[in-house]
């Protein structure tokens, strides 16, 4: 089996240049570049298929770097984007990463190492962005911000703007101690969500009244025991997301507090779920599909655009069904 050191021999280059160019770590001059591909394809050194990739500059091939595939959001996400791109040709490489920085930065490095045409990353981590900085290939972001000049683009919602919607729609609905389940506040969209609820409290003056939790079904079941000790005559519930909602109103059921008879609820997100789930649950709708979409097609003009840092924000929407109701006070 022919190794780095003959392959770079081979092309008259240091095996740290073969490395730089397989990888896609740093920047190398064309003519090596050349050279180093022209070995790597008479040799056996890397599969076919990644050497066909290198010289076409394609491997037909996005990566999705999502924090959770068992939250249903990102499913979706996942399952629109993976259908966008088999109708252009493309094959989709998801990893998984958590809350794990480590991970991502690794995924990121294997991609490249792939030589991806571009990656789609949703992630809790600002401390990405140092290794998205030497990205050599197009980097969309999606629910999430960077302080990095790498990303092609931010793709996400009016985060604010639906947690002043969901307080809105429960005032309008007769609730006056409102609680709103914050979302871990070191991801924007969560700050942002809570940010809007505030400001509606502050503005009708209404006394806050909060607590965390993660974006978690089974964090969402302990917390709201956590919530219902701490404001026992809450009337109404914004949860961070849907998944939560949903956890909340288990709880509630559990304890025979009947929705939205005594406690409204409202969620974020719209999965699939929502609406399959009894009651179904108001929440506010995010366009998934149309996010999703944006984020491919990015990704595949990302050539003919050239653009840089382009916040593309969507706005939201209130979905009223079966957990909220006006005049149920």
């Amino acid at each position: 089996m022919i190794n780095i050191r003959e392959v770079a021999k081979l092309a008259g280059v240091s095996p740290a240049t073969v490395s730089r160019v397989i990888n896609g770590t740093a920047k190398v001059s064309a003519e090596k570049r050349a050279r180093v591909l022209e070995a790597i394809s008479a040799t056996d050194f890397v599969p076919n298929e990644v050497a066909r990739s290198l010289y076409r500059k394609s491997a037909k091939l996005i990566g999705l770097i999502f924090p959770s595939i068992t939250n249903p959001y990102f499913t979706q996400v996942a399952s629109i984007i993976e259908s966008i791109a088999s109708e252009h040709g493309y094959r989709v490489f998801l990893c998984v990463a958590g809350d794990d920085v480590e991970k991502e930065q690794a995924a990121v490095q294997t991609l490249v190492s792939m030589n991806a045409d571009g990656i789609i990353i949703a992630s809790t981590n600002e401390s990405i962005a140092p290794y998205l900085d030497m990205c050599q290939i197009p980097v969309v972001a999606i629910d999430s911000m960077f302080a990095t000049s790498r990303v092609e683009a931010y793709v996400c919602c009016d985060y604010y703007q639906g947690g002043r919607v969901a307080m809105e729609h429960l005032i309008d609905c007769g609730c006056e101690r409102i609680v709103c389940i914050k979302g871990p506040q070191r991801i924007f969209s969560a700050k942002a969500r809570y940010e809007g609820y505030r400001d509606v409290c502050r503005e009708r003056g209404i006394t806050e009244r909060t607590v965390c939790c993660d974006y978690d079904f089974h964090a969402g079941l302990s917390m709201t025991e956590e919530l219902l000790r701490l404001y026992p005559d809450v009337d109404g519930i914004i949860a961070c997301n849907d998944v939560v909602a949903l956890s909340t109103y288990k709880i509630l059921h559990r304890k025979s507090i009947s929705v939205p008879e005594q406690v409204q609820l409202i969620g974020f997100d719209d999965i699939a779920w929502s609406s399959l789930f009894t009651p179904a649950l108001t929440t506010v709708s995010q366009p998934i599909e149309q996010m999703a979409r944006r984020a491919m097609e990015l990704i595949i003009d990302h050539k003919t655009t050239g653009e840089k840092g382009v916040e593309i924000v969507y706005p939201v929407q209130l979905t009223v069904r079966e957990t909220t109701r006006k005049g149920s006070k």
